[in-house]
């Protein structure tokens, strides 16, 4: 039996090994195949054998997720000028290059330097500048170093002219509304060069204006409209880029910024619920833009002005939450509890008649439909100590009955100077009526 089982087995072990050797001399023989690849290979090599570049650790450029731009894609996308590698082929930007080089022109006639030197310089630094941005350029070192030279000249010759106020009048860059739109450009998340390659082209151009203080004045004063709580330039101020500035200047300080928590606020009653529980609202008088305080029933929340670039701004300083910042949220978390307060037009009437709210679009409609779209499809991972706190407070306050029915009271029959005069002249009318009934029963002595 054991002999039968063995014959059996010796044939089928004789076919296996016949096939692997069929196999491998297939695999040794070219084939048309081969030669069919032979492109698929070396572009799949080229990708293997690519250089990675480190990314940096100084300065993180990003482009907005999908989720966001999906719904706003105009507020990510620079509509005069192109500055950085990710819109840098936008046909419909390609105007401004020609302003753009002639800026450059400007400005090495002011600084003076070697131009050999200048590109050199720039050279040495290229593979950390393509580090700052989270996506590959697909642009050769050429190319790569001339836009960054051309962009951050152009960047400093344009805050040198506004700082000394010396364009003249027929510089298109200075000519309505042109000038206002390549400011809001210069602030967007996608649109942004290092700004450590800007310092490095002003220390080279001017090496004795070399301190730091100088570049960042310049900045300031270019961006003081967005500089509401006039921050000052000083040694703690330090940028990555000027979405990072603009979300700096509504920012208090690092030793003020409150503590978080990873709790997130899941309820806050709307602002007119609030108000008709009791709460009064009224402008805050803090320094710092986003320090909402609730005290003695008083809602104090700092005036924001909404107009037509308020958006744009928003979105992009919380897309760069979204990336740089996610963990420090704060202009989120600002936006976020905005959103909670206003749930229809009545919110937005509210506070924009307690002068919170300055709306300069003129329709509270298109207030409240901004302010709840803002946080879409936002990633929200904690939440400031003081405003979880505060939502607390609030909700509590209004879930008490008592403030309930007080306020009731109070608008039903106080609500304006003649209704309180009435019922105070009925009240002393009772009372008399009161005190003359009960006069007339005691009996005379």
């Amino acid at each position: 039996m054991a002999e039968s089982t063995s014959m059996e087995i010796q044939p089928v072990i004789a076919s296996i090994n016949n096939e692997n050797q069929n196999t491998q001399k297939e695999a040794n023989i070219p084939g048309g195949n081969e030669k069919e690849n032979d492109e698929l290979v070396i572009e799949i090599r080229k990708m293997v054998e690519r250089p990675e570049i480190e990314s940096s650790k100084q300065c993180r450029i990003y482009k907005a997720s999908h989720p966001l731009r999906k719904w706003n894609e105009e507020a990510y996308t620079p509509q005069v000028v192109s500055i950085g590698p990710f819109h840098h082929k936008n046909e419909r930007l390609k105007a401004m290059e020609e302003h753009k080089e002639r800026y450059f022109r400007s400005f090495m006639k002011r600084s003076k330097i070697n131009l050999e030197y200048l590109v050199g310089r720039i050279k040495e630094m290229e593979e950390s500048i393509r580090g700052c941005y989270e996506k590959t350029i697909n642009l050769n070192s050429d190319r790569f170093v001339k836009m960054i030279l051309v962009d951050a000249s152009f960047i400093l010759q344009l805050f040198f002219r506004c700082s000394l106020e010396s364009w003249t009048s027929d510089d298109p860059i200075f000519v309505q509304p042109r000038v206002d739109a390549v400011m809001l450009d210069l602030l967007l998340l996608e649109n942004q060069l290092p700004f450590i390659v800007i310092e490095k082209l002003h220390h080279l151009a001017f090496p004795f204006l070399s301190n730091n203080d100088v570049l960042l004045k310049l900045s300031f004063d270019y961006f003081e409209c967005f500089n509401i709580q006039s921050i000052q330039v000083h040694p703690n101020v330090k940028i990555e880029h000027f979405t990072d500035l603009i979300r700096t200047f509504q920012l208090p300080p690092l030793e003020n910024l409150p503590k978080r928590h990873c709790q997130l606020i899941k309820h806050l009653y709307s602002a007119t619920q609030l108000h008709e529980a009791g709460v009064k609202f009224e402008v805050g008088t803090s320094e710092y833009c986003f320090d909402i305080k609730f005290e003695k029933g008083v809602l104090k929340i700092p005036s924001f002005e909404i107009e037509n670039r308020a958006e744009v701004v928003a979105l992009n300083i919380m897309a760069l939450e979204q990336t740089r910042y996610i963990e420090n949220a704060y202009h989120t978390d600002y936006f976020i509890l905005l959103d909670l307060l206003i749930n229809t037009r009545k919110d937005v009437d509210l506070l924009c008649d307690n002068k919170i709210l300055v709306n300069y679009l003129r329709d509270n409609n298109a207030v409240k439909f901004m302010i709840n779209n803002l946080n879409t499809d936002i990633i929200w991972k904690g939440t400031r100590d003081d405003y979880f706190d505060l939502c607390k407070e609030l909700n509590g306050f209004y879930e008490n009955p008592w403030h309930r029915r007080k306020a009731t009271l109070k608008s039903e029959y106080f609500s304006t100077p003649w209704r309180t005069s009435s019922i105070v002249a009925a009240s002393i009318f009772l009372l008399l009526t009161f005190i003359q009934t009960t006069c007339s029963n005691i009996p005379l002595v």
